[in-house]
């Protein structure tokens, strides 16, 4: 059962390593997300997944990640690092991921990942967060994701005009874990808009099914054109 999930962005810049000077811009969403896996610490899971988008494998404990793809040497582990982890690396999101664990200190349980398939459709995404929060008594959800990334001129997918509008619905459901909200996100227009956090969001949804868990937001901006936001459930 779904006991706490934390709703985090995934940008490799949210590592200061990797934003380097620009490190100081994302401060308050770094400690937003800090904020939101100390209540997954709290809620005293028996297994915690990272999920993110990605190409749909499963990452097993232990698994390794690295940045050295953005020109940083810094390598990560979901968890307690495995030496018999093989190949393949983890998905980028699922390392920003991690990289928030080591950054607070997880030490709870054993740490998975999922990486969520960007085009998988609302109703396959629900079945994943039921089978998720059906493998342990008590189970939490690290969720990495992205809203639109066409909020200004210079945003990565340049300005569209739908974007703030999808957005704010998206923040809305994820701050009061308005579990049909979020199954209604429009998987033609977050595609079109490059939102990579629609499936993870919608992979939550599911697992939250029966649990009764609250929405608290943390966080919430559009730095570099990109929407951003923190929430954690309990």
């Amino acid at each position: 059962m779904l006991v706490a999930a934390a709703v985090c962005p995934c940008p490799p810049l949210l590592v200061p390593e990797v934003a380097a000077g620009a490190a100081p811009e994302l401060d308050a969403a770094r400690a937003a997300c800090l904020d939101a896996v100390g209540v997954l610490a709290a809620s005293r899971p028996d297994l915690l997944v990272v999920v993110g988008p990605g190409d749909g494998r499963a990452y097993p404990a232990g698994g390794h990640g690295s940045f050295r793809g953005f020109g940083v040497a810094l390598d990560v582990t979901l968890g307690a690092p495995d030496p018999a982890a093989q190949e393949p690396a983890l998905a980028d999101s699922l390392a920003v991921g991690a990289w928030l664990l080591d950054r607070a200190r997880w030490a709870g349980a054993p740490v998975e990942g999922l990486a969520v398939d960007g085009r998988s459709p609302a109703a396959e995404c629900a079945r994943a967060g039921q089978e998720l929060a059906a493998r342990a008594g008590r189970v939490a959800l690290l969720v990495m994701g992205d809203g639109s990334a066409c909020r200004t001129l210079k945003a990565p997918g340049y300005l569209d005009e739908r974007a703030e509008a999808f957005d704010a619905r998206a923040t809305e459901a994820l701050a009061a874990a308005d579990l049909a909200a979020l199954d209604a996100l429009d998987e033609t227009l977050a595609y079109e808009l490059q939102a990579a956090g629609r499936a993870p969001w919608q992979l939550l949804s599911g697992a939250a099914r029966g649990a009764g868990l609250a929405g608290r937001l943390l966080y919430e901006d559009a730095p570099y054109g990109v929407g951003y936001t923190v929430a954690a459930w309990s």
